[in-house]
């Protein structure tokens, strides 16, 4: 029976919940497997998506949103978020920040995934071989790309992949840092 008094969330800012987010059991850790497979893959794409969505790179077992849900008043539980983030932690696209498992970078797509968007929009673009990392960050050219904003540990982590496969170089001028791509 459906409670009129509570009203379902169906956006937050530009993004459309998934219809399970109104589902009171989806906040409670389930003790069948198979539902709990479920449950956590649900949970995982929301983490994703609403954190690349935002531009989110860190998320702490301390937050709320997208944790909680107060028009049914239900959230996860410190054991629930560590199995959700722990997944995305074991799938590569998230890594613990922290010792005691508190803070997690999200990456929505792998650093190798990172690394090699980098390079194809470097390609695409027809950008030069040797450009400041901080134009890969917030250069005219990456306004409205995935890159934009982009996590600076991130993308440090993708550029170092990419210097270990020999398709850049990172280097240091002065204060600032470079990067050459071997195209």
């Amino acid at each position: 029976m459906e409670n009129n008094n509570i009203k379902n969330i169906k956006r937050v800012g530009n993004f459309e919940l998934p219809c399970f987010f109104n589902c009171p059991p989806y906040f409670t850790l389930q003790p069948s497997i198979a539902t709990r497979e479920v449950q956590v893959r649900l949970w995982k794409e929301l983490i994703l998506e609403y954190c690349r969505s935002q531009r989110i790179y860190t998320i702490s077992l301390e937050q709320d949103f997208p944790f909680s849900n107060p028009a049914i008043q239900r959230s996860l539980s410190r054991e629930a978020k560590e199995v959700f983030l722990s997944a995305l932690v074991s799938e590569g696209h998230a890594e613990w920040m922290d010792r005691n498992c508190n803070k997690c970078l999200i990456l929505w797509l792998t650093i190798q995934d990172w690394a090699n968007y980098i390079l194809n929009f470097v390609k695409e673009n027809g950008l030069g071989s040797t450009m400041p990392v901080e134009d890969i960050r917030s250069g005219f050219d990456t306004r409205g790309t995935e890159l934009a904003g982009i996590d600076s540990i991130i993308l440090t982590r993708a550029l170092r992949l990419l210097e270990q496969k020999g398709k850049a170089a990172i280097f240091k001028v002065n204060d600032c840092e470079g990067v050459k791509f071997c195209i």
